[in-house]
């Protein structure tokens, strides 16, 4: 995993600083007190999906997030697709608060013509009722469209169902060892490979407009720092130079990259000009600084150092390198993110020998552990601050995992084969 690849490039620089199918949904601890919500199957009368599977993928999405119950069709009373056909008293004995339905219309073209509401059974009044237009291949983007609807309209915040995301994963084809960088959608369908390489892939993420991804890639046993657009495959080779090549993230501009280079003797951040390719050297002392991310603003970076002696997180102000510590307790805080509010980072926090994921909430300094697995790392909010994914481990293979940022429920997503691992959530779709 990560932290194993990183610490033998780093052993020498600090004793002890830490280092084609989809994957699938396992939930194994969710909030006290969710919503109930009904789901219910879509009438459709089309070929090659189901009104089943629409429910089934929005349930899935809903239940993910921590905050609803979704109930089971079994314990459904009746089966409405229309606001008339709803009987509120009756929703209201099934224990359901909201009521999510629909219908789906095949068009000549192929295409076909969605409508589905939101319905408040305690207020007995409907949220919403939408109506969209969809291609033949679009059925399960329209099943995490409508699931960001309803999300929204009942949490206030924006919903990340049809967000995808990136990740690594170790294979063995052919009796050799090959890594593999997939995209997939945030729920982990539809999986696709972006790059094969026999050496191993490290740090990817995501351009702010979702087009493009970074990464580092031990091609000719020497680490480099690479741009692939991910529409055509196209390559560019952004560094290659004597050293540290790593940890690249994108500037919430998506004009630079911030990264960990080594070239001037010691692990530092440097900040690029992917234009001009031109070097800006961030920090400047005798301790390692790693893991760039930036704020949402794009004004500072945070990033681990140990110029305190064990590994923790900092802040830099690009423009003038004024630098302050964020984390105090323990001897291990590595890996931040901060949120998009810039109320809370994550982080992998070390306790008891055990490396867990972890909020701080900035302006308290408090952390709290979210986890209950050991060994995570590489730790990814989503774009709405929701919802961190993470690697971790299922027995001796690397699996994903997510949590939500108050640890109400936690989902692993398992792979069939290999060691997965650098998980990165992509960006907002533009609405």
């Amino acid at each position: 995993m990560r932290r194993w690849l990183l610490g033998s490039v780093l052993l020498f620089l600090l004793s002890g600083f830490a280092q084609a199918e989809s994957l699938t949904i396992e939930v194994k601890r969710g909030e006290r007190n969710p919503t109930p919500i009904a789901v219910i199957p879509f009438a459709w009368s089309g070929a090659g999906f189901s009104g089943d599977q629409m429910a089934e993928i929005i349930s899935s999405n809903l239940y993910r997030s921590g905050q609803f119950m979704p109930i089971d069709k079994k314990n459904m009373l009746s089966f409405p697709h229309t606001e008339q056909e709803v009987v509120y008293r009756d929703w209201r004995m099934s224990g359901a608060e909201y009521l999510v339905t629909g219908t789906l219309t095949p068009r000549g073209d192929g295409g076909f013509t969605a409508t589905f509401l939101l319905a408040n059974i305690n207020g007995q009044k409907v949220m919403f009722n939408r109506t969209i237009q969809g291609g033949p291949n679009n059925l399960r983007d329209l099943a995490h469209f409508i699931s960001d609807a309803v999300y929204e309209a009942l949490t206030g915040f924006r919903g990340v169902f049809q967000t995808r995301i990136i990740y690594v994963r170790g294979e063995r084809e052919r009796g050799r060892e090959i890594t593999k960088l997939y995209v997939a959608d945030q729920d982990g369908a539809r999986e696709q490979v972006l790059m094969t390489s026999n050496e191993p892939i490290l740090s990817p993420d995501w351009s702010p407009d979702g087009t493009r991804v970074a990464y580092v890639s031990f091609e000719g046993r020497k680490p480099g720092i690479y741009i692939q657009t991910i529409a055509t495959g196209k390559r560019e080779k952004l560094t290659g130079f004597k050293g540290l090549n790593g940890a690249p993230q994108f500037s919430p501009d998506g004009r630079s990259l911030a990264m960990c280079l080594s070239k001037d003797g010691n692990p530092e951040i440097y900040v690029m000009d992917i234009a001009s390719r031109q070097l800006r050297r961030i920090t400047n002392h005798f301790g390692i600084d790693t893991e760039p991310s930036w704020t949402a603003d794009g004004s500072s970076i945070i990033f681990t150092s140990s110029r305190g002696g064990k590994p923790q997180l900092y802040k830099v102000h690009v423009a003038t390198g004024q630098t302050e510590r964020l984390t105090f307790e323990g001897d291990y805080n590595a890996h931040g993110h901060m949120s998009e509010d810039g109320k809370l980072i994550a982080f992998i926090h070390r306790r008891d020998g055990i490396f867990h994921t972890a909020v701080q909430d900035v302006k308290t300094g408090r952390v709290t552990i979210l986890t209950q697995t050991d060994l995570d790392e590489s730790p990814t909010l989503a774009p709405n601050g929701r919802m961190i994914m993470y690697a971790t481990k299922q027995g001796t293979r690397g699996v994903l995992a997510s949590v939500s940022v108050d640890g109400g429920v936690q989902v692993l997503l398992p792979s069939l084969r290999g060691d997965v691992r650098e998980p990165a959530w992509g960006p907002f779709k533009t609405r």
